[in-house]
């Protein structure tokens, strides 16, 4: 299994960063405990309730085959789990169970992509359990409904990528690090060094496109204009306010949206 910290640094995240207690609880995280969890996890990537197959998109969201309780949720088992919900002919709707700061942009678009093209056949619903920001929301996004507890939020639509110059604490320890590369962009974005204005300037193009996909995969996907979801900024909302933007369709309790879902069922 590939190392979290390795999941999750020096990449673009879609990641809300009020919290970043997941982050770190993430980046912690013992490995012989990841995998023991790995070894357990059930085989089938949902839950059936009722005939309504129940797919978590819990804490942070990375890359991967596996779902860690409320802290860790990979793309690949979220996929898994709608693409088997979907053929499953006890399956009668899929709901998205959301609860997510969001994570990072690699994997993230292409999901939301799949869970789009899934729509149709049975409904997709997103429940929020509080949270969808960011990479949880563009997943989110992609089901046929969204609801909202009074309590919850939605948005934070963009992207970030941080750079940490260490360059001047480790002068100040006597430590000097010397980078041999071949191609003068080799080294971009190193944290032993200053972030130099040509490197910026390429890392912002790449947020700057990845950005503009997400705000385009919002506005087909909740069927709004680029550029209302542009101006938002990135902002967060809570409750009535997303929905009064068109991120959701209505704030409920978790439970009762699930029982209002039956209900449509029949």
């Amino acid at each position: 299994m590939e190392g979290l910290p390795h999941r999750l640094a020096n990449r673009p995240l879609a990641l809300h960063l009020g919290h970043a207690a997941g982050l770190a609880t993430a980046w912690q995280a013992s490995p012989a405990a990841a995998l023991a969890m790995d070894d357990d996890r059930p085989s089938r990537a949902y839950g059936l309730i009722d005939g309504v197959a129940v797919i978590p998109v819990q804490g942070i969201l990375m890359p991967g085959d596996f779902a860690y309780g409320s802290w860790a949720t990979g793309y690949d088992w979220i996929r898994r789990g709608v693409a088997a919900a979907a053929a499953a002919s006890d399956v009668r709707a899929i709901v998205l169970d959301v609860d997510s700061p969001g994570g990072t942009v690699t994997g993230c678009f292409d999901l939301a992509d799949a869970i789009y093209a899934a729509r149709g056949p049975k409904p997709i619903h997103a429940i929020l359990g509080e949270n969808a920001y960011s990479a949880a929301y563009a997943i989110a996004s992609a089901a046929d409904r969204i609801t909202v507890p009074r309590t919850g939020g939605t948005g934070s639509i963009g992207v970030i990528w941080m750079h940490v110059d260490w360059s001047a604490a480790l002068a100040e320890a006597g430590i000097k690090v010397t980078v041999v590369a071949f191609g003068a962009r080799k080294a971009d974005g190193h944290p032993e060094m200053p972030l130099a204005k040509e490197a910026l300037a390429r890392i912002q193009a790449d947020i700057d496109t990845m950005g503009d996909l997400f705000v385009r995969t919002v506005a087909r996907n909740r069927g709004l204009s680029a550029d209302k979801v542009r101006e938002t900024e990135a902002a967060t909302f809570l409750g009535d306010d997303g929905v009064s933007i068109g991120l959701a369709d209505a704030v409920m309790a978790p439970d009762a949206a699930f029982r209002a879902l039956l209900a449509e069922l029949g």
